[in-house]
């Protein structure tokens, strides 16, 4: 027996002790990226841990490495008559899409991707009005008027989060400069520190101050790079502005602990539905973090306006492309 295999027996043994009968049975797998990214996954974590608390209902937790291992565990994990599986990350979409046909007593919440079916609950994000909140906060803070972009693969969702800081940083500055690079095109891409913190250097050194990292772990190279060079980053998902106080301007945040915790949640009081959700800032799905961590970066004048446009966009005042909807990028 593989040792993944055993920590799933262990772990719905433990379950199956401890738990009531009137309690659901909840899973939750990880994507490459693993539960300790300081990223997406871990935001994940904290959603299910914080439900845990309140709850004292347990879950399963496990890491798919690979699409393919992906949907092995989801289909293991369904096979356990769970109530309701989690699965973190658009790289399970196919296999949420595929065990969740094979197994319709068995409910799945996809977190960051769209897949079909009666038993299906899908949450994504609004990335662009976050995006665009950290833009408008990097033209700020720039002196060189030079900003970066990394990211973790050239998809249709990270050129959402480009897209929407590029239009935050065009609304303060026109003539701002956006250099944009991906660290690969495989799932390792996101798991590769060395080759985010290798691209970041090489944006600093023609000029760019403050970069987005929008990369899972291989994001970590990146903002340690910018302290490393005196420069600033930008973190995402998870609030990040702890792990470099001083010089993260602040972070991007997309809150998967929450759509994590309320689908739980949801199951344990008979209110979860099927569907497609989009969680923008209107809906507490992102934002931009401010803390003492990057008190001393934010200015009254960059918090007074990234505050302005936050407030715009929420009215609709100020219209936020999504280039997933087929539009082009307008900045």
């Amino acid at each position: 027996m593989k040792l993944s295999q055993l920590s799933l027996t262990v772990a719905a043994l433990f379950i199956a002790a401890s738990a009531s009968a009137a309690d659901p049975k909840l899973g939750i797998v990880y994507d490459a990226g693993g539960k300790f990214d300081k990223s997406f996954n871990q935001s994940a974590f904290e959603g299910a841990s914080r439900f845990k608390k309140e709850t004292n209902i347990n879950f399963i937790e496990v890491q798919a490495s690979s699409d393919t291992q992906a949907e092995q565990v989801l289909r293991g994990l369904a096979r356990k008559n769970l109530d309701l599986i989690a699965s973190i990350g658009f790289a399970q979409q196919a296999a949420v899409q595929k065990v969740a046909k094979e197994f319709p007593k068995v409910r799945f919440v996809l977190i960051d991707g769209v897949a079909q079916g009666a038993n299906v609950n899908s949450i994504t994000f609004k990335e662009e009005e976050g995006s665009y909140l950290v833009g408008v906060a990097a033209a700020m803070a720039s002196k060189s008027k030079k900003l970066g972009f990394i990211g973790g693969v050239d998809i249709p969702l990270i050129r959402t989060f480009a897209c929407g800081y590029a239009q935050g940083a065009k609304a303060v500055n026109p003539k701002i400069e956006v250099s944009n690079n991906m660290v690969g095109t495989t799932s390792d891409s996101w798991n590769n520190p060395a080759k985010g913190g290798e691209l970041a250097r090489s944006q600093f050194d023609r000029g760019v101050d403050v970069v987005f990292a929008v990369a899972g772990g291989s994001g970590l190279g990146t903002l340690q790079t910018a302290k490393e060079k005196g420069k600033l980053a930008i973190g995402v998902d998870s609030n990040q502005n702890s792990l470099y106080p001083g010089s993260i301007l602040t972070s991007m945040v997309k809150r998967v602990d929450n759509a994590v915790y309320e689908s739980f949640m949801q199951m344990k009081n008979g209110t979860w539905k099927a569907g497609v959700t989009a969680k923008g800032l209107k809906e507490d799905g992102v934002d931009w973090a401010l803390d003492a961590n990057n008190r001393k970066l934010i200015t009254p004048e960059i918090e007074k306006r990234v505050i302005g446009a936050r407030k715009d966009i929420i009215d609709g005042k100020v219209k936020v492309i999504d280039i997933r909807s087929g539009a082009a990028c307008p900045a």
